[in-house]
């Protein structure tokens, strides 16, 4: 374990690499790409973006990815009130299309088209789900942070996936009901669900937003420190050990103990009582 820590606490800071920032207008879709500036056969991930919010939200988060190693890139697509979860996965989809099937910086930086991944945070978690759901090449895994309650259901899409993935949830977030991370669990066996410690379900979004007016939790620091660390090792173990093995593979073991987080077992009874979850939601 002690190990583990200290992996922990070192992906909780900037990776190695210099990191170089790109635009997938080039390509023809709204939003952003970080790369670390040199790398061939480089792992990829696309990344979804939350409600009310956009991909410029999560610039820390991609350029963390980045510095580790990662070509991380994210569609600026479906930012309205009203956002079509279906259409953000397709652009999801697109996304890693578009970084594993071009050079990136001045074509010296390649993606493997054999690791690749989907990450999404709250309705962008979801619209993970849908995303590697409908990829005609799977990806190698997906990373949910606290996903949100989509209609469609990602659970729909989660019942028949055997992509592995990793789900956090905050059961002692206020607006928790509108969480679906258990009932997502339930459907997604090859899925582990983890519940993480002295964070926010809203803190991984960057910057000022919507949250006096919808309610929502604004950027928490320590949420994007813990949320960014275990995303990391869980991506690097995921898209670059051999055969299971190699330094981060406990940030994949749903039996590994990792820090600032347990593992959650989404058929037992509701880790967060209903009655409490809707006093918090009706305190003024």
């Amino acid at each position: 374990m002690a190990s583990t820590k200290k992996l922990f606490s070192a992906l909780t800071r900037r990776g190695p690499h210099k990191v170089l920032r790109g635009d997938l207008a080039f390509a023809g879709l709204p939003g952003t790409v970080y790369t670390p500036a040199t790398g061939k056969n480089l792992p990829g991930v696309a990344f979804g973006h939350d409600w009310i919010t956009s991909a410029e939200r999560y610039d820390g988060t991609l350029e963390h990815l980045a510095s580790w190693g990662i070509v991380a890139a994210a569609p600026n697509t479906e930012t309205s009130l009203a956002p079509s979860v279906l259409n953000l996965a397709y652009d999801l989809g697109t996304t890693l299309d578009i970084i594993a099937g071009v050079r990136l910086g001045s074509g010296d930086i390649s993606v493997h088209p054999g690791k690749l991944a989907v990450a999404g945070h709250g309705f962008g978690a979801s619209a993970a789900v849908f995303a590697a759901a409908g990829m005609p090449a799977k990806p190698r895994a997906v990373f949910a942070a606290y996903p949100l309650i989509s209609s469609p259901p990602a659970e729909q899409p989660a019942s028949g996936l055997t992509v592995p993935g990793l789900i956090l949830a905050d059961p002692g977030d206020p607006m928790t009901l509108r969480s679906n991370a258990v009932e997502l669990a339930r459907a997604w066996k090859s899925a582990t669900l983890r519940s993480t410690s002295k964070t926010k379900a809203g803190g991984l979004v960057e910057g000022r937003r919507l949250a006096p007016v919808v309610g929502l939790p604004g950027a928490d620091k320590g949420t994007q420190r813990i949320v960014r660390a275990l995303m990391t090792g869980y991506l690097l173990h995921m898209l670059t050990s051999d055969k299971g093995k190699g330094p981060y593979r406990d940030f994949a073991d749903p039996e590994a103990v990792l820090p600032k987080t347990t593992v959650m077992d989404p058929f037992a009874d509701d880790p967060v009582d209903l009655e409490n979850k809707v006093v918090a939601l009706l305190k003024p």
